[in-house]
């Protein structure tokens, strides 16, 4: 009886010091930056990246999929114009798309789809977030530097916080909100006059 008292007793102690010595670990990874890392390095290796065939304009991009090209329109957003059909190119279109393809440059995507959105819009596009290699989302760098424009008149579970990006973009005159003239048309969708 008393050995087996010690023995549970010894094995609470040796459970408590592998938890405190794994939390000493972590918070010294944490320090370190190795935890960060790890993270990239397991994002950039993960299966589920896709690499970019070709850039449609700023919130649209065509990545090699299971074989085949799929188009991917990026979730939540709208850049003016610049290759829609009947459509002039509008201001800052040029710019926006051109800062996708800077972002993305020659590195593979993350998608992600969205619980509350569509799988695929009218033009049979995939409907996904885009995420960097770094974890950044291509949707949030496009409203924050003001290449974009807030898309809510569709349901998505970022909505709020694409609209409030969007209103902080506006407030500091970033990209397209202090270099265009910004309306809004009826149904609440946001244009840019055509460029000049």
């Amino acid at each position: 009886m008393y050995t087996v008292g010690v023995t549970k007793r010894t094995t609470k102690q040796l459970v408590s010091l592998i938890v405190a010595l794994g939390v000493a670990l972590l918070a010294f990874a944490q320090h370190q930056g190795w935890l960060g890392n790890l993270a990239a390095h397991a994002q950039k290796s993960q299966p589920g990246l896709y690499a970019i065939d070709h850039f449609v304009d700023g919130d649209t991009i065509a990545v090699k999929m299971n074989g085949k090209t799929e188009s991917v329109r990026m979730i939540g957003i709208d850049t003016p114009e610049t290759h829609k059909p009947h459509t002039p190119v509008q201001c800052y279109g040029p710019a926006a798309a051109s800062y996708t393809k800077t972002l993305i440059g020659s590195q593979k995507v993350r998608l992600q789809s969205d619980p509350d959105s569509q799988d695929r819009d009218r033009y049979h596009r995939l409907l996904r977030y885009v995420y960097l290699a770094d974890g950044r989302l291509m949707e949030t760098e496009l409203i924050r530097g003001g290449y974009a424009f807030a898309y809510t008149q569709f349901p998505f579970s970022k909505s709020a916080e694409f609209s409030k990006d969007q209103a902080d973009a506006q407030a500091n005159s970033k990209g397209l909100w202090g270099n265009c003239k910004p309306f809004q048309e009826d149904n609440g969708r946001w244009q840019t006059e055509n460029a000049t």
